[in-house]
């Protein structure tokens, strides 16, 4: 539907009204141009995902022929190795401190 810019005036609650009910957009000439009253489009739960170019597309079975040297990549005893070093330093610090000189 187009409309002039008096007509939305004189009606802007009842055009408004109309553009959430039925969805449909209302044009509004104004000094030769064009604007659009257009109802927000929620997007759905697909277009609100962050693309994740790291992610396989495809079919699950090429997955199987994958090999994955995840102990290249595994850090669990290094970090408890750190966090032990971490911890016998610091009880050692307390120690220090709760000795009277």
């Amino acid at each position: 539907m187009r409309v002039t810019a008096t007509k939305l005036r004189q009606n802007v609650y009842a055009i408004l009204d109309e553009v959430l009910e039925k969805g449909i957009p209302v044009e509004v000439e104004r000094k030769g141009r064009i604007l659009k009253i257009v109802p927000e489009r929620k997007k759905d739960i697909w277009e609100r995902l962050a693309a994740l170019p790291e992610v396989v597309v495809g079919d699950p079975k090429d997955l199987e022929s994958l090999e994955v040297k995840w102990l290249d990549h595994w850090r669990e005893p290094q970090n408890l190795a750190d966090l032990e070093r971490i911890s016998r330093t610091r009880k050692a610090r307390e120690t220090r401190k709760r000795k009277p000189r």
